[in-house]
């Protein structure tokens, strides 16, 4: 059993890893995009499924819904990027900002809702959930951003504290989640 604090921790530095070397080796692109964009799917909705209502129910919900409403934004720039020519100017620029959008975001959560989490849950609490997110994160694995289901995206909106989206279908719950992230 591992503590799901270490394992998020763990996935933080992988994506480090992956931002730079695309930013390095631009040749390795073509096959470093769907790997970083693979894992950061996989990762963002075990924690959205696993681990963001845990950490809300230890008293972290702000934190959590800023973490979930980050999780959004990163979202349709890893769709964004996946979907650039490796050799092109604008993928430079979507790459740029979502290493500064996903840096952001992972130094953020790694200081308010892991820290919390290390300080309101015991151990055994934190091993148990992080074997809901491997389990989570191994049934994403080879998903992409774009491949959220309603279900997921419903998810979202309860972790970021949007109400009033129970309704909508996939596309116009997606754009009220974006117009959320960017409000």
């Amino acid at each position: 059993m591992a503590d799901v604090v270490d394992l998020i921790m763990q996935d933080h530095r992988e994506v480090e890893r992956l931002f730079a070397e695309l930013e390095s080796n631009p040749q390795a692109r073509p096959t470093v995009v769907p790997v970083l964009t693979t894992l950061l799917a996989a990762h963002s909705r075990a924690e959205e499924s696993e681990v963001y209502p845990a950490a809300a129910d230890a008293g972290g919900a702000d934190d959590v819904e800023h973490s979930q409403q980050e999780h959004i934004e990163a979202d349709e720039l890893l769709e964004r990027l996946a979907e650039a020519d490796p050799e092109g100017a604008e993928f430079e620029e979507i790459l740029a900002k979502a290493v500064e959008s996903v840096s952001h975001h992972i130094e953020e959560e790694e200081e308010t809702v892991l820290l919390h989490m290390r300080e309101r849950m015991d151990v055994s609490r934190r091993e148990e959930l992080g074997d809901a997110f491997l389990k989570a994160r191994e049934e994403h694995l080879g998903q992409q951003p774009a491949d959220i289901t309603r279900d997921e995206l419903r998810r979202q909106a309860d972790n970021a504290g949007i109400t009033g989206v129970s309704g909508l279908d996939k596309a116009s719950l997606q754009e009220e989640l974006r117009k959320q992230a960017d409000g």
